[in-house]
């Protein structure tokens, strides 16, 4: 009799293929084990799409002009960075979240917000910019300019699961009078709203919505300013 056609000899070459299977598979557990994880990419948040139709525009014929200018009162605003504090452990350090961030400095991003909102009411130009309505090219009688100093943008945890999202900023009003800059009016805004979650995402809404409250306060004022 053939000894390879025997049960016993079946049994063996089974037990050679299945101890050579789980080798195999050990050796591409141990292969899997080695490659390189993918560390998560941070989620990049802005204040929304914006308007979704056309913003109606001053009745005026001519809508006062009004120069732009931010800056940073604050140089931890100049990344993109979400940041938080926790106040009831030290609120006078910031924190950033690993896996959040803004699409750009929270400054350019209010900036661009404004832009959006007051150029309904006003001819916007940055600074330095000729309005291409006469020949007296960046001095312009009679223009104001928005002067915006952000100093806080944060997510502010009062506890470990209550927080809120917070701007602070400061804004100055001028008009040039032909020889020179006088100032208007002066504030400091500060705006909060709560946040839904204790956590980045969260905490981008409570800011988002604590800049739109910050912009409608400041058109309010600014259209009282600018009035004749």
């Amino acid at each position: 009799m053939n000894i390879a056609d025997t049960p016993v000899s079946r049994c063996a070459g089974l037990a050679g293929i299945g101890i050579y299977g789980m080798c195999l598979v050990l050796i591409l557990l141990l292969g899997g084990c080695a490659l390189p994880v993918q560390a998560p990419r941070p989620a990049t948040y802005d204040f929304g799409p914006g308007l979704l139709t056309a913003a109606l525009t001053d009745s005026r014929a001519r809508p006062p002009i009004l120069v732009l200018e931010m800056t940073d009162a604050n140089p931890a605003l100049d990344s993109t960075a979400v940041l938080y504090r926790l106040a009831y452990a030290d609120s006078q350090q910031l924190h950033p979240y690993s896996l959040a961030r803004w699409s750009m400095p929270p400054n350019q991003l209010l900036l661009q917000y404004l832009r959006a909102q007051l150029g309904r009411h006003y001819t916007l130009l940055s600074a330095g910019e000729d309005d291409g309505l006469s020949g007296a090219g960046p001095a312009r009688p009679g223009r104001f300019t928005l002067r915006i100093e952000l100093e806080e943008f944060s997510q502010l945890f009062t506890a470990p699961d209550n927080s809120v999202g917070l701007l602070r900023l400061r804004a100055t009003v001028t008009q040039d009078r032909g020889t020179g800059e006088r100032t208007l009016a002066q504030r400091s805004i500060v705006a909060q709203r709560p946040a839904p979650s204790a956590d980045a995402r969260g905490g981008v809404r409570a800011m988002t919505a604590a800049a739109d409250a910050a912009v409608q306060d400041l058109e309010h004022w600014l259209d009282a300013v600018s009035q004749p």
